[in-house]
């Protein structure tokens, strides 16, 4: 998966002010579609997210040492599960908590709200788009969750080339170098990620597909 870790001072305070900006203008519209739009507070939906944010928190945790620290963090499976809405307002409180016990510097969460929420909102469409494709449920969700994990890795590249790191001497191109490589290793780890996500949605589709609702609404 992607995240920035990064401490606070890495990113000047115009950068950290953007990204926050932005990460607060897309939880705004989050809220607005699940109060004006979506219209739905009933018991699934808040089971779904306390779920999705305890489960997500925890596996945030779980660091592989290579590159400062790689791990999963079930954001595709937030997105087929919950939708871009609630998904983007789950991964806003997982880097708060993160932040809170030092996984990643609090200038860094608005950042890693972008990059988390480009995964949920690839996953989700890009699993909706597979139903039609008359592929199994397993297919769809490894497939989405390796398209979204692959467009958060672009993402968390284009914000630190574009932010810049505040005493770093290396150019842009050797930065560039270390972060694909990081980004190779972080797709290693999201095969994995697809093959659980993949059997996780499978086996919810067989026991509780009212669960799938938001993300098969078109079956």
């Amino acid at each position: 998966m992607a995240h920035i870790h990064l401490e606070d001072g890495a990113f000047s305070f115009q950068w950290i002010s953007i990204w926050w900006t932005l990460a607060i203008i897309l939880i705004c519209l989050c809220m607005y579609w699940m109060k004006n739009v979506k219209k739905s507070n009933d018991n699934k939906v808040l089971t779904i997210a306390g779920m999705c944010t305890a489960a997500s928190f925890a596996i945030f945790q779980i660091n592989i040492p290579l590159f400062g620290g790689v791990h999963m963090n079930l954001t595709p499976l937030i997105g087929i599960l919950g939708g871009p809405a609630v998904g983007g307002i789950i991964v806003f409180i997982v880097n708060i908590l993160s932040a809170a016990i030092g996984h990643g510097g609090w200038g860094m969460i608005g950042a890693n709200t972008l990059v988390n929420i480009t995964e949920v909102s690839v996953a989700y469409f890009t699993y909706r788009g597979l139903i039609k494709a008359k592929l199994s449920s397993f297919s769809r969700a490894g497939i989405a969750t390796l398209a979204g994990l692959l467009l958060g890795n672009v993402t968390m590249i284009v914000i630190i080339l574009v932010s810049g790191i505040q005493g770093v001497t290396q150019s842009r191109m050797d930065i560039l170098y270390g972060l694909s490589l990081l980004a190779g290793v972080n797709m290693g780890v999201a095969v994995i990620e697809a093959v659980l996500t993949g059997y996780v949605v499978s086996y919810i589709r067989k026991i509780r597909p009212d669960m799938l609702s938001e993300a098969e609404s078109l079956v």
